[in-house]
């Protein structure tokens, strides 16, 4: 879960969502560009404090949270 250290959340950041750490992009700011079809390339050039590695987190970010998403809707 190393790939989750990238990403930070700080209340005083963004109203706390989460952002690539030591930046204010959300990680819902990376994946809605993935999502919208902008290659990865293409996005590191827009924002050049971004590594793949950064990016590769935000997926697992997301991918965590639906994970914990389903197990409480299923407690529930």
């Amino acid at each position: 879960m190393a790939r989750l250290d990238r990403i930070t959340t700080d209340p005083a950041v963004r109203f706390g969502k989460p952002c690539v750490r030591g930046t204010r992009i959300t990680v819902a700011e990376v994946l809605g560009t993935l999502g919208s079809g902008v290659p990865e390339q293409e996005l590191l050039l827009d924002f050049p404090q971004l590594c793949h590695d950064d990016i590769l987190a935000c997926f697992s970010y997301a991918a965590e949270r639906e994970r914990t998403l389903v197990v409480a809707a299923a407690e529930a």
